[in-house]
């Protein structure tokens, strides 16, 4: 079929990757960091001109990157909002990121529909701050002018499709992107413009949601430029995964997703109702407290690194002589104990050793982590593989207890640009789909991700008896809390 592209818009650079359309292969690549700074000044950490996107994107495609490309995915960060006037030009620059600004402004919008539960059933998640939905109630508060300016809402991989395209009269979304903005439900598959006026303070024109398979249009110089999508459902196509899949992020913080047929409503508000790239589902639920539990306990320990703290957790045994960390640093979201802290449970004079407490940072990552899985889990999810993602999943210590804690196989892909090519994904799944090659409801089957593969093997009675150990402190500690 030939060649397509797919472009990540990261917070901080752009990635091209050009693959084939029928094996997924990478061919060549193109990166760029974004300016420190857009053409006008973004102002705060919070707050970018998008120019610098367009800007970024057009280093990353120099030297002739995209030559003999046929169509265009494009990913782009989650949570940015981009608010335009009539014309169609930004009425300030966009708002990005976890803007801790717009705290006050979430707990504002779950009083205003009456609670956590409201929202769930109203769109599949509870407002937090880096939502552009809490943004907009922001604007409004904050500055009332440039809310009442703003007409036109977009998200960033919305707006770049959207330039890419000449800026023609349809603006296009897709499921995905749309799913996180806090105005849109998975389960219903339509916009709630009650919501937005709920935060705003007035009606806006949005983006017309359109399916997976759906180009959004085609350049003039006739390049296919398909729906976009956000950079976790891109991620997760690009890994190509499916039903019986979950993936545990391991960032500072850590979150858990899993294919699903249909959207899980949550009263509690753990778990937040995506869309994801293929016309699936994605209920995602985070954790508070992931690689900062490892961070923390290596600067206790006195370690340089997170290997040093691996090397020494290994020289422990599973159950860490009876130590065990909850490692509620930052207060936890699953469990919900948002002003809570950690606990050291089962201090020994025996187990009061180094490379125990390493040990039991890992376990009780881990198990925060396990807990996550098991609300997804409860609500009929099917969990046969999890995919690891992050730096520390390459750590020996989350290798030798994952696959016994999470109780299951564990994948750990090697890493790559895997949202760049889950947008080239599809791109291609575009592209055939418009020249009759594909059906709309199959995407390409492209390689899937190379990985190693680890098995809980013997050691799975022992992991769920460490599992069993953390529960027991957790219900002690904090009963019901889950």
């Amino acid at each position: 079929m030939g060649i397509v592209a797919g472009l990540d818009s990261s917070p901080d650079f752009t990635r091209i990757v050009v693959c084939d359309t029928d094996s997924g292969a990478v061919l060549r690549q193109g990166y760029a960091q974004h300016p420190v700074e857009g053409p006008e000044g973004g102002g705060r950490p919070s707050d970018v001109d998008p120019q610098a996107w367009l800007l970024s994107l057009g280093e990353a495609a120099g030297g002739g990157l995209l030559e003999g490309v046929q169509a265009i995915g494009v990913s782009a960060q989650q949570n940015a909002v981009v608010p335009l006037d009539a014309q169609g030009n930004t009425v300030r620059p966009a708002m990005v990121g976890n803007d801790k600004r717009t705290q006050v402004a979430a707990a504002d919008l779950v009083d205003a529909l009456g609670g956590r539960e409201a929202w769930a059933q109203a769109v599949g998640c509870v407002p937090q701050a880096a939502q552009p939905i809490t943004k907009l109630r922001w604007l409004a508060r904050t500055e009332p002018e440039n809310a009442q300016r703003t007409a036109i809402l977009l998200q960033a991989h919305d707006w770049l499709v959207w330039q890419l395209l000449g800026r023609p009269v349809r603006r296009t979304t897709d499921r995905g992107g749309a799913s996180g903005t806090g105005y849109w439900s998975a389960a219903s598959g339509g916009y709630r413009p009650d919501l937005v006026e709920l935060a705003l303070g007035h009606q806006v024109m949005l983006p017309e949601v359109i399916g997976p398979a759906d180009a959004a249009g085609t350049t003039p110089e006739g390049l296919l430029i398909s729906v976009g999508t956000g950079e976790t459902m891109a991620a997760a196509f690009g890994l190509g995964i499916g039903l019986g899949d979950a993936v545990v992020s391991l960032g500072a913080s850590g979150s858990v997703m899993a294919v699903h047929p249909e959207a899980l409503v949550d009263g509690s508000g753990m778990i937040t109702a995506l869309a994801d790239a293929t016309g699936m589902h994605l209920p995602v639920v985070t954790t508070l407290n992931a690689v900062r539990t490892l961070r923390g306990a290596a600067e206790l320990l006195g370690l340089p690194d997170l290997e040093s703290l691996s090397d020494l957790a290994m020289k422990s045994t599973p159950g860490s002589h009876g130590l065990v960390l909850l490692p509620y640093l930052e207060g936890e979201r699953t469990p919900n104990l948002p002003h809570t802290a950690g606990t050291l449970a089962g201090l020994r004079r025996e187990s009061m050793k180094a490379e125990h407490l390493a040990r039991a940072a890992f376990e009780g990552m881990l198990c925060g982590l396990a807990d996550a899985l098991d609300v997804l889990r409860g609500r009929g999810v099917e969990v046969r593989r999890v995919f690891l993602l992050g730096p520390a999943a390459e750590l020996p210590a989350v290798q030798a207890a994952a696959p016994a804690l999470f109780g299951t196989q564990v994948v750990v892909p090697q890493p790559a640009d895997y949202a760049a090519i889950g947008a080239a994904r599809q791109a291609a799944w575009a592209l055939g789909a418009s020249q009759g090659t594909l059906d709309v409801r199959n995407p390409p089957a492209w390689q899937g991700a190379v990985a190693q593969v680890l098995e809980p093997g013997d050691e799975l009675a022992v992991g769920q008896a460490v599992r069993q150990q953390f529960v027991a402190v957790r219900e002690q500690t904090h009963p019901g809390a889950l």
